[in-house]
């Protein structure tokens, strides 16, 4: 998992409350067997008509927001099934942050466990970056992980919490697995004390 330690991304609104994991990545594209390359069928629906032409009203056509990073949306983000397939899909289209004021439960764990950065904001601030997203073209957003602030080129500053756990996953570059290899000297006396205690029965 890459370390998340500071971004400076383009924002894509979506203001949508109730963002299901079936909007975003939609169940007949979760047949493929590896967990990359669903980026491409990331918010299909949104992107796309029934004859799979893009939408030209839709956000992700629209130039402003041309390789963006940063996801806004309201509240509620990731309801629906718990299917992980959701943040692989965000996390391989480009998303590293979402900003909503509310996110699942199950899908704020996974999304952490791929290293997205999800933060929540309260409403009042959420209505300011949409403000501003609309108003600047190509607007972008400063995340320092580090020190816990947003901030952009317009003077904006602002602080948000984070569990001191996913921060400190996400700065080091760990999953759940990357957490069990850092006790792998431990595991390996483990075994090695089990082997020696077996024998000497």
């Amino acid at each position: 998992m890459k370390p998340f330690v500071k971004l400076d991304g383009v924002v894509m609104p979506i203001d949508r409350n109730n963002v299901d994991t079936d909007a975003i990545i939609p169940k007949q594209f979760l047949k493929r067997i590896e967990r990359s390359g669903f980026g491409q069928f990331v918010f299909y629906e949104f992107r796309f008509d029934e004859n799979d032409k893009p939408i030209e009203d839709s956000v992700f056509n629209n130039p402003n927001y041309k390789n963006a990073s940063v996801l806004i949306s309201r509240a509620n983000f990731g309801c629906g099934s718990s299917r992980e397939h959701a943040p692989w899909a965000l996390e391989d289209y480009g998303f590293r942050v979402i900003l909503a004021p509310s996110f699942a439960d199950i899908f704020f764990n996974n999304s952490f466990n791929n290293g997205i950065l999800l933060i929540k904001l309260d409403n009042s601030i959420m209505d300011t970056l949409f403000e501003n997203t609309y108003k600047y073209a190509g607007y972008k957003l400063n995340i320092d992980l580090e020190n816990q602030k947003i901030s952009d080129n317009y003077g904006l500053e602002i602080p948000f919490d984070v569990n001191p756990f996913h921060k400190h996953k996400l700065l080091n570059g760990l999953d759940d697995i990357g957490l069990t290899l850092l006790k792998d000297n431990k595991i390996t006396e483990y075994r090695v004390n089990l082997k020696i205690s077996f024998l000497v029965e």
